[in-house]
C-alpha cells in the first residue's frame, strides 16, 4: 500500500488561483463599503452631538417654560442680534481654497463666545430634502468643517432679523462624510431649518447659483430681508467655484416645524448597505468553499493518475500473456523438426529426387 493510499484525502483544498480570486473580491467589497460605512458613522456621531445639545437645552429649561432658562436663552439671542447690528458688510470667500472661509478669523474673541452651547455647538441645521442634520460650529477652519457645518465669521449670526444675511458652510464630496455633498440638488421652493437656543427658523430657497470665490456680492445683507445662504465647493474634487443656495425666512414659522424643535435626529437611516456588503462576503465565502472542494477533488485525481503511471512499468515486466510463453523455444523446435524430416515438404508437393529417373525410364520404354 502506497503512502498516498494510507493518507486521508483532504476534502477542502483551495488552489492559489481560488485564494487570489476570493481575496480580490473581498478587497473590492471592503473598498465599495468604505464610503457608505464611514459616512454612516460620521452622521451617527454628529447626530449624537445634536442630541447632547438638545438634552442640555431641555435640562436648562430653555424651551420648557423654566423662567431662568428662558431668560438665559433670551439674553444669548439678544447678544447675537446686537452683534449682527454691527455687521453691514459682506463676507469674503478666500479664492483657491478647498472651503469657503472668512478673513481675519481668530479664536478667543467676542464672536466665539456668542451662542456658545454644549460641545461648542452654535446651532443645528436640518435640510430634509437631502437628508442633512448637522451641528453648526463657530468658524470655518479645517478642523471645524471635519466635525460638521461651520458659520462663516463676518456674516450675521443665524438668529434671524431684518437686513441680516447669515452664511453656513460645509464640506462636499468627503469619502468619510456626506454633509453638503448633495447641496446641488436643492431647488427654489425647498426649505431648510435652523435651530438655535430653542428657537426654530425656517428658510425657503429663493435662488441657487455657482460663483467664483472672489464674487462676494451675493453674500451681502439686503435691506429688509432675512436671508441665510448655504455654501459649499464645486466641482467635486476640483473646488474652483462655490455653490450658493440662498433662502429667505418664512414668517410665521410653520407650526409643524416648531413642534420638531429639540427632537432627536432621525439620521442616519437604516444601514441597508450593510446587508449588501454582508451578502457579498457570504457569496465570496460560499465560492471559496465550493471552489476549495472542487480543487481538492482535482488534486486527488492528479495524485491518483500519477500513482498509476508509476506502478504501470513494474506490472508489465512480471505479467505473462497466455499463449506467448517461450516463443523463441517453439520456433527452435519447429526448425529441429524440419531438419529431422527433410522429405516432409517434398512429399507434400508430390516431388521426390529418386523418382525422377524412374519417370524418365518409363518414358523411354514407352
Amino acid at each position: 500500500m502506497t503512502s498516498h493510499s494510507r493518507r486521508r484525502p483532504r476534502r477542502w483544498r483551495p488552489s492559489l488561483t481560488t485564494w487570489l480570486a476570493a481575496s480580490c473580491a473581498l478587497t473590492g467589497i471592503v473598498l465599495l463599503s468604505y464610503t457608505p460605512a464611514a459616512s454612516w458613522l460620521s452622521q451617527y456621531q454628529q447626530s449624537r452631538l445634536i442630541d447632547t445639545y438638545n438634552d442640555s437645552l431641555r435640562r436648562e429649561g430653555q424651551t420648557t417654560g423654566n423662567e431662568t432658562g428662558r431668560a438665559e436663552a433670551g439674553e444669548a439671542l439678544a447678544d447675537a442680534r446686537a452683534y449682527n447690528e454691527k455687521l453691514r458688510s459682506g463676507a469674503i470667500l478666500a479664492p483657491n481654497t478647498n472651503v469657503p472661509r472668512s478673513a481675519g478669523e481668530t479664536a478667543g474673541n467676542e464672536y466665539h463666545e456668542l451662542l456658545k452651547g454644549p460641545a461648542e455647538v452654535m446651532a443645528r441645521i436640518r435640510i430634509p430634502g437631502i437628508d442633512v442634520d448637522l451641528p453648526v460650529y463657530h468658524g470655518t477652519s479645517d478642523l471645524t468643517l471635519l466635525r460638521g457645518a461651520g458659520h462663516l465669521q463676518g456674516t450675521s449670526l443665524p438668529v434671524g432679523g431684518e437686513s441680516t444675511h447669515s452664511v453656513i458652510t460645509a464640506h462636499r464630496g468627503l469619502a468619510e462624510a456626506t454633509m453638503f455633498t448633495n447641496l446641488d440638488r436643492m431647488r427654489a421652493g425647498d426649505t431648510f431649518t435652523i435651530e438655535v437656543m430653542g428657537e426654530v427658523l425656517v428658510y425657503e430657497v429663493r435662488q441657487t447659483q455657482v460663483v467664483a470665490p472672489e464674487e462676494q456680492e451675493a453674500l451681502y445683507p439686503q435691506e429688509g430681508r432675512d436671508l441665510l445662504t448655504l455654501v459649499t465647493c464645486t466641482p467635486l474634487g476640483v473646488n474652483t467655484h462655490r455653490i450658493l443656495v440662498t433662502g429667505e425666512r418664512v414668517i410665521p414659522t410653520p407650526q409643524e416645524e416648531v413642534d420638531k424643535a429639540l427632537r432627536d435626529s432621525d439620521l442616519p437611516r437604516f444601514p441597508w448597505w450593510l446587508f449588501l456588503s454582508g451578502g457579498g462576503v457570504v457569496t465570496v465565502i460560499g465560492y471559496l468553499w465550493l471552489a476549495g472542494r472542487r480543487d481538492a477533488r482535482l488534486h486527488q485525481a492528479a495524485i491518483a493518475a500519477g500513482t498509476e503511471k508509476m506502478e504501470e512499468p513494474a506490472g508489465s515486466e512480471t505479467t505473462d500473456t497466455p499463449g506467448d510463453e517461450h516463443p523463441a523455444a517453439g520456433h527452435e523446435e519447429t526448425i529441429v523438426d524440419n531438419r529431422e524430416n527433410p522429405t516432409q515438404d517434398e512429399d507434400s508437393t508430390g516431388g521426390r529426387d529418386d523418382g525422377e529417373p524412374a519417370g524418365q525410364a518409363d518414358n523411354l520404354e514407352g
